[in-house]
């Protein structure tokens, strides 16, 4: 189904803690640009918080400030000005804080979920169902504004969900439905019944709660996302040049004003709700303030004074959407995975991953963009995401593991880890990558009230269990208050003799299995705490990482795919491949695959997809995909392939591919030439059709009698184009037809008679009394172009040969074999009384009538079966291809059902369909051909080219689903087309 239309983005704004992650940040929304996930001509930016303190709301009065000063300059102007907003339409997403299970935040962590649509293979992340939310759900229909998202909640909205703009101002807050008992450690909505907001509650009381209740008994609940009109987003624009205010931004603090902490929700938008007195609003602080941060208090009522005067006045407004949903992403282990597994599940979740040892991965489990060698065991509830790791490996129940290799793989053997979150970092010290581990209970609280816990036990019985001191985690003047999980120095980043691995955090879990030894050196090694880690992660590192971790299973899952036939398109996958760099490795891939099989259709599938390779690396300009294959250069891999030196045809290929990668056009030459390399293998295969091509001997008739034999042409009821290699071998065909006269007779025909010359007599023409072009054929050379279909009576010489009459290779002369074999020679009429590309299978039918007439004449009886497999043979050799759907309908009499199976060599039954008393005359009363004398084969390249029908190479040999960039899967059409003439077949029409 094809993508609604979304939303034009002016602007899309990521907004993050740190300034080393901004260009990081930024290549992510420009990767997501080109997989098409945001529109081309879309600003994309980056941007750092100025101040780590700065909250929600000064987050988004900077993001704004940044969007408009861009738009600014780009429309010509010398100073900020509010009038750009007026035609823009804006996205701000905040990355928010830190989450412990993912270094670069919610807004990049791995969802168990793909997208079989997408025109580009990636993982998904947070981000990009929220993309798809804001894009095409919400955003739709909206006026110009500024769309507020926070990237910290997991959201499910509806295509449809009903907001309506007609007459809209002010701002609207987006609400989701949720029960009161989650609503106690979450903010809810009061509204009015015409959706005005009356305040804002976090964390209500049981009476506020129950105040906001619907019908049903849910709240509404605070979503993080939010829309600001022009007007509005005018109005709090205007707030950056006033103090306190223009603290939040970036002008501010270079102009050296102190930093102000505010919320988007309770400081911005609670002072438009109607309930809120001016009072009540500048005596009370938003839940990001913290109870110490009491000497702001003073800093932060200015502020909030400068927000009533500016937005008192604009109405806020809620929509809300009762068929969504709303998660937070939670610091709570626990909930976390229950997030990323299905418990009930009655698999495992496998995505985006190579398992060699599947059923190790029980029910309820998932894998997230893993690479699994050997047996590596997953427990229910558990989940592995950005590892590669090598078995044997035992994970139990409970557990999160991410971020781990096949060097940390050794750490694992022999453990049995339950309960757990076991994670690798990539992080700088001082300049200097360096990997680090860290181990936590998946029960332990991230927060910082409380006694806490590490490692699911307290933290008495840690430091009893392993040894471990207090003033080994804390400085001994560290308050009790601030020693909690975040603050304790568990995790070595430096060992001052060797590297560090998972086994510098698992001795906790059996602390006494050597004696000691690991504390000592956990002692011995430099340790930061889950606080201090933070700002020296390496999230460029992280996330090149994980892209090359995805990229490595990818290139094994394109190997399965090829090899194991699967009815999968690699089109989203190459474009993924060519998009981030990684061309080369596919390329390699593909090659290894195509020489090292003895298949000639799976190598054929790997050729075709190394020319989508060089297709897409071309990025549409180097000219059309369609094109001539015969440059002289490639004459040396092509016979290597004609010859059956398939490694070697595959290694020249990758010899010459190489000169030809310096500029667009050459890659589209180059991809063009690999068609033509897959078309000789996909010959190859059909080919194999010749194992069911038998003759008998009879009694030849006389020299200068004929034998004639002439057939009605075809119809197609259903199934069409399923007959068409590689389709009709790699996944199977079926097709419905029918065999029809034409004016009440048979159109096509060939005649054939021995003649006491050692020559070739051919004539074609439009009737068989009316012969327009004839040639004599004295040499094998007249021979020489049997293989060009456009030379003159190619399909005839080409039947000379298929009927093995005579053979081009040959030492004998024409004269000499003709004499030897039959004692003469032959000549050999054709007819069609329909036009050139009818669509009614002409050419196919008429290759049948003359191998039947030419073999017997030359005293060989063949039968029909035989004859539909020497068609499809005798148009490989003439090198125009085909399928087998037409001589099935025209040799075949009546009205049959003709089917290929999954599999070489090329078999082709036809089974005959009996249809009710009448049937045929009601057909016969309501049949009408009208020619619109538009050639076939011009419908068929039009059509190839809107993505419409299920095998490209009717427009040039690409990959299965070498489509427009929505249709990635098209050969998923072809089981259809195979059900619908099975459903014909039963329903006997």
């Amino acid at each position: 189904m094809e993508q609604p239309k979304g939303v034009d983005w002016t602007v899309v704004i990521l907004t993050c803690q740190y300034k080393d992650s901004v260009e990081v940040f930024q290549r992510e929304l420009e990767v997501r640009q080109k997989r098409e996930q945001i529109p081309a001509g879309t600003l994309l930016l980056a941007v750092e918080d100025p101040e780590t303190c700065v909250g929600s709301g000064g987050a988004t009065l900077n993001a704004l400030l940044v969007a408009a000063e861009h738009l600014s300059a780009r429309a010509g102007f010398t100073v900020v000005t509010s009038d750009v907003l007026h035609s823009a339409w804006i996205l701000i997403l905040h990355m928010g804080r830190d989450f412990p299970f993912d270094d670069c935040g919610r807004a990049f962590t791995c969802l168990p979920v793909e997208n079989p649509q997408a025109p580009v293979e990636a993982t998904v992340c947070n981000l990009d169902c929220l993309l798809d939310v804001m894009s095409y759900r919400l955003g739709p229909g909206c006026p110009p504004g500024v769309w507020v998202c926070s990237t910290d909640m997991r959201l499910s909205v509806p295509l449809n969900p009903g907001i309506s703009w007609d007459g809209f101002r002010g701002a609207r807050v987006i609400a989701l439905p949720g029960s009161t008992a989650y609503a106690r450690n979450h903010g809810v909505y009061l509204t009015d019944p015409q959706g005005l907001v009356l305040d804002i509650y976090y964390r209500g009381t049981e009476a506020e709660i129950r105040r906001c209740a619907r019908p049903d008994g849910r709240v509404p609940l605070v979503s993080g996302v939010t829309f600001f009109s022009v007007e509005t987003a005018e109005h709090l624009l205007a707030t950056h040049v006033s103090p306190p205010l223009d603290a939040c931004t970036y002008m501010g603090l270079d102009s050296g004003a102190q930093p102000v902490q505010l919320s988007l929700f309770f400081d911005i938008l609670l002072c438009m709700a109607r309930n809120v007195s001016r009072e009540d609003f500048l005596a009370g602080q938003p839940p990001e303030i913290r109870q110490g941060d009491t000497d702001v208090a003073g800093y932060l009522q200015g502020a909030r004074a400068k927000l009533w005067r500016e937005l008192r006045d604009q109405p806020l407004t809620m929509a809300y959407i009762p068929d969504g949903s709303y998660s937070y992403m939670t610091s709570s282990a626990s909930e976390f995975l229950h997030s990323l597994t299905s418990p009930g599940a009655p698999g495992p979740q496998v995505v985006y991953s190579q398992v060699e040892e599947l059923q190790l991965l029980e029910a309820g489990s998932s894998v997230i963009s893993c690479l699994l060698e050997g047996p590596v065991q997953l427990g229910p509830g558990s989940v592995l995401q950005h590892c590669h790791l090598q078995g044997p490996i035992h994970i139990g129940a409970g557990c999160f593991v991410s971020g781990l290799d096949t060097t940390q793989s050794k750490a694992l053997h022999g453990l049995e880890l339950r309960d757990v979150v076991l994670q690798g970092h990539h992080m700088r010290l001082h300049g200097n990558p360096s990997r680090v581990f860290t181990l936590f209970g998946c029960l332990d609280s991230w927060e910082r009230q409380g006694t806490g816990t590490y490692l699911n036990m307290s933290w008495s019985e840690f430091f009893q269990k392993t040894g471990i001191r207090n003033w080994d985690l804390w400085d001994p003047d560290t308050p009790p208050a601030e020693r909690h999980l975040l603050s304790a120095r568990l995790f070595p980043v430096l060992h001052p003799s060797r590297a560090l691995g998972p086994r510098d955090m698992l001795w906790m879990l059996d602390p006494h299995e050597d004696g000691g030894k690991a504390l000592w050196a956990w002692r011995a090694s430099w340790r930061l705490s889950w606080e201090q880690l933070q700002p020296r992660l390496d999230r460029a590192a992280t996330l090149a990482s994980r892209r090359d971790l995805f990229f490595r299973q990818a290139l094994r899952k394109a190997r399965h795919v090829l090899q194991d036939q699967q009815d999968l398109s690699l089109r989203p996958l190459i474009r993924a491949a060519v998009s981030e760099g990684c061309a080369g490795p596919l390329l390699a891939t593909l090659d290894q695959v195509a020489a090292g099989t003895g298949d000639p259709g799976v190598a054929a599938r790997a050729l075709a997809c190394v020319a989508d390779v060089l297709g897409c690396w071309a990025e549409g300009r180097g000219g059309l995909r369609s094109g001539p294959a015969a440059n002289p250069d490639w004459i040396r891999p092509f016979s290597y392939l004609e010859c059956g030196d398939l490694a070697g045809g595959v290694e020249a290929l990758a010899q010459e591919r190489d000169k030809w990668l310096s500029r667009p056009a050459l890659l589209v030459r180059a991809a063009r030439h690999y068609e033509g390399a897959g078309q000789i293998l996909i010959r190859q295969a059909v080919m194999s059709a010749q194992h069911f091509v038998s003759t008998e001997p009879v009694e030849p008739p006389a020299p200068g009698q004929w034998v004639v034999a002439e057939c009605p042409a075809r119809v197609d009821f259903s199934g069409g184009w399923s007959d068409t290699p590689p389709l009709a071998y790699e996944l199977g065909g079926a097709v419905v037809g029918m065999a029809v006269r034409v004016d009440g007779r048979r159109p096509i025909g060939a005649r054939a008679r021995r003649i006491l010359e050692p020559t070739l007599w051919l004539a074609m023409g439009p009737r068989q009394d009316e012969m327009a072009m004839k040639i004599v054929c004295q040499s094998l050379d007249d021979l020489q172009d049997y293989c060009q279909p456009h030379a003159p009576g190619a399909l005839l010489k080409a039947a000379f040969i298929c009927a093995g009459i005579v053979s081009v290779h040959s030492k004998l002369s024409l004269r000499e074999q003709l004499l030897h074999t039959f004692g003469g020679g032959f000549e050999l009429h054709t007819w069609s009384e329909l036009p050139h590309g009818s669509g009614l299978g002409t050419s196919s039918i008429l290759a049948g009538t003359a191998l039947a007439a030419l073999q017997r004449a030359a005293g060989r009886m063949v039968g029909t079966e035989a004859l539909i497999h020497a068609v499809l043979h005798l148009e490989q050799v003439l090198t125009t291809g085909g399928g087998w759907q037409d001589q099935v309908g025209g040799l075949m009499p009546g009205i049959k059902i003709g089917r290929s199976r999954a599999q070489l060599p090329l078999k082709v039954e036809v089974e005959e369909i009996t249809v009710p008393e009448g049937f045929v005359q009601t057909l016969n009363d309501h049949l009408l051909l009208v020619y619109t004398g538009c050639a076939k084969e011009l419908v068929c390249q039009a059509a190839c080219r809107r993505g419409e029908c299920p095998w490209p190479g009717a427009a040039h040999q690409g990959v299965r689903g070498s489509l427009p960039p929505r249709k990635p899967t098209s050969a998923g059409q072809v089981p259809d087309l195979i059900l619908g003439a099975e459903e014909a077949h039963g329903s006997r029409l």
